[in-house]
């Protein structure tokens, strides 16, 4: 429940929506904030939250056999129209989750009217809705968010459900505790360690035990000249404690590495044992699966050889039947290749015939038609008569030349006589 402490209280949802797009009509749109791009993102994964708070998986995606929702499903655009229906379907079922009646809705409905359906049942939950329908027809971006937010809260108050403040775990700080028997050793401890590695590993290498004994001898040598010269004014008792006050701090703490070798080689042996003692016990069940699944084979095998012997005969039938079959589909394959062959020279000849036909039909109709008699006969009249108004022309004209003929011969005549009349009147003379 960590994440009930970063959930969008309504009014504040309502608040965003309403300085994001104005809350009158003559008053001004107060700018947003930087961050306002990404408010959505943040109601859609409350949103994710809340509903899974309601179940939706189970009473509402599992029914309708739909996939679920990333949690970023309606804040950016994949597939507008899965998303519409997708939103469609949750507020529906949010609206019947919060005890109203709502249909839900179909694919082929009018999205415009379940979409003013939607926003009237959220007005009925006193819910501002102050933007126009067509936001939500896209089925993404803060508006669709802000939607199936506030239906989501109104759910939620109607099953009694309420937020409660965040519980969180109380860490203690673990002291580190060496064991002493493993981690912190001694330096008698580690000497003695030390040269039962040497003697088991190395044979061959100097005895520390003889130069031990050697070092010890001439530290006692020295102790004893150093007593003679030396003498002690340390109370016994007060050295005892301060032995045992400071005995805590000179034991010498060695930390395991995993890099080491040596304890590479105890996890094997370890590993070693592990696998020897489970391969006893399970070696005991694998025998014996082994054998009942081998008796069980045998048993499937004899089983095998006694239905084989019992349906020989109707073996031999299916084979018979078989054989007969492939001959009748051989059969059926020839016959239906001649059939093509003669489909498609029935075809052919189909088309030829259709185009003698067409042929026919074309010569018939043109020698059965008078229209071109007609229009013949009309020519010829209308040659005749252009023939006669030549003729009359040509009369006009061969008239018109004879009288001209005719009075160019009378004026001639005259002429001639005008002339020798004279001439006879000069001789009388």
């Amino acid at each position: 429940m960590a994440a009930a402490a970063a959930v969008v209280t309504p009014s504040g949802l309502e608040d965003a929506v309403s300085r994001s797009h104005g809350e009158g009509a003559g008053e001004a749109v107060v700018e947003r904030g930087p961050g306002a791009a990404y408010h959505m993102f943040v109601v859609m994964e409350d949103l994710v939250e809340k509903l899974k708070l309601l179940r939706y998986e189970e009473e509402l995606l599992r029914k309708n056999n739909l996939k679920p929702p990333s949690r970023h499903y309606f804040a950016l655009p994949t597939n507008p129209g899965e998303q519409f229906y997708m939103f469609c379907t949750l507020a529906a079922w949010l609206i019947n989750k919060a005890g109203r009646h709502f249909e839900q809705p179909q694919e082929y409905d009018d999205p415009n009217a379940t979409i003013s359906n939607i926003l009237s049942e959220l007005r009925s939950f006193g819910r501002s809705a102050d933007f126009p329908p067509s936001k939500l027809k896209s089925g993404y971006g803060e508006h669709v968010c802000y939607v199936l937010d506030c239906l989501a809260e109104e759910a939620l108050k109607y099953i009694g459900f309420t937020w409660k403040r965040p519980t969180y775990p109380v860490e203690e700080l673990e002291e580190e505790t060496v064991p002493e028997d493993d981690a912190e050793l001694t330096l008698n401890k580690m000497d003695e360690e030390f040269v039962e590695e040497e003697t088991d590993n190395e044979e061959n290498f100097i005895d520390l035990n003889v130069l031990k004994a050697q070092t010890y001898r001439l530290d006692l040598n020295e102790s004893a000249k150093q007593e003679d010269i030396l003498e002690s004014t340390t109370d016994a008792a007060e050295w005892s404690l301060e032995v045992e006050r400071v005995l805590p701090q000179l034991k010498v703490t060695i930390r395991t590495d995993n890099k080491d070798w040596r304890i590479h080689v105890d996890q094997m042996h370890q590993h070693k044992s592990g696998i020897e003692s489970a391969l006893k016990e399970t070696k005991g069940f694998l025998d014996k699966l082994h054998n009942e699944i081998g008796r069980t084979l045998e048993k499937i095998g004899s089983r095998e050889k006694y239905i084989n012997s019992q349906l020989e005969h109707l073996v031999q039938e299916y084979r018979a039947a078989q054989a007969q079959l492939s001959e009748a589909r051989e059969r059926y394959q020839q016959g239906n290749g001649g059939v093509t062959e003669r489909t498609r020279l029935l075809s052919e000849v189909t088309e030829e015939l259709e185009k003698v036909k067409q042929e026919m039909e074309e010569k018939g109709s043109s020698m059965t038609d008078g229209a071109p008699l007609v229009k013949i006969k009309q020519s010829l009249t209308k040659l005749k008569q252009e023939t006669v108004q030549m003729d009359i022309r040509i009369g006009v004209v061969e008239h018109t030349l004879l009288q001209s003929q005719l009075k160019e011969k009378s004026n001639m005549t005259r002429d001639m006589h005008a002339t020798i009349i004279p001439e006879s009147a000069m001789g009388s003379y």
